[in-house]
């Protein structure tokens, strides 16, 4: 009887302990996704805000608002009682009832420096891994996801299009048309280098309308004047002079 209660004593710490090792990795495991949740509501947030408006359209706005509020269910899912998540869950509702007539209140911000260029990139590239991590999840149909995919691709491009093309303008506008062509030349390289450049053509025929201009003024600016004399003409007419004397000297 004692060997038994012994047994049965054993077996109930043993049960005890699984028990609250269970409790404890539920709560662990309940942390770690709270902290996963909440960081991909602040990038689903900065998206939104700070996205350039040029480059926003209500489609696009659409799925990020779908996206914020497939992360703030999951997050109500751990704490169903928090009434700020409630408040946020009704206004994005409201805000996807609307459809595609949704508000877009991004305003335009043009690409005209490499920082800036690099910090719209790394918004793409976090609004990549949203949609890939909520197809992960199921959010998402997995063809639904790919065609994002694909035009997140495409904002890419049209990013590189907006920069090049300013940054050569802000250089012909400065009187740098040497900059100028630089700027329009990588532009017309990387549209070139697009695995379907016909979708880009008229956006590259533009762009080597410009690279030609700029090269039309760099070799404008580098022609010598006619009749100008210059420290190099000089130069080039005094070795001459050499030349024909030492000539004349030789055969004297």
């Amino acid at each position: 009887m004692i060997t038994l209660l012994v047994v049965a004593g054993i077996v109930i710490l043993i049960a005890i302990g699984y028990m609250n090792h269970v409790v404890e990795n539920s709560k662990l495991e309940k942390a770690r996704t709270k902290v996963e949740l909440n960081d991909r509501l602040r990038r689903c947030g900065e998206i939104t805000e700070t996205f350039p408006g040029q480059l926003m359209t209500p489609a696009l706005k659409l799925l990020l608002t779908r996206l914020e509020l497939n992360v703030n269910q999951r997050l109500l899912n751990l704490n169903k009682s928090d009434s700020g998540i409630r408040a946020r869950i009704a206004e994005l509702n409201a805000l996807i009832a609307q459809g595609e007539s949704i508000p877009v209140n991004n305003p335009p911000c043009p690409i005209q420096t490499e920082a800036k260029a690099k910090d719209v990139r790394f918004l793409l590239e976090a609004m990549h891994g949203q949609v890939t991590r909520a197809a992960q999840d199921g959010f998402l149909p997995t063809n639904e996801a790919k065609r994002w995919i694909r035009e997140i691709r495409h904002l890419l491009v049209l990013l590189h299009i907006e920069f090049f093309n300013n940054l050569g303008q802000h250089a012909l506008q400065q009187g740098q048309p040497g900059q100028a062509r630089l700027a329009f030349e990588r532009g017309a390289q990387y549209l070139r280098k697009q695995q379907d450049p016909n979708t880009y053509r008229e956006q590259l025929e533009y762009l080597e309308k410009l690279l030609a201009r700029a090269n039309s003024m760099v070799l404008a600016s580098t022609q010598p004047v006619e009749g100008e004399v210059n420290q190099l003409t000089e130069g080039l007419k005094t070795a001459e002079a050499d030349a024909d004397w030492k000539k004349k000297a030789i055969y004297d």
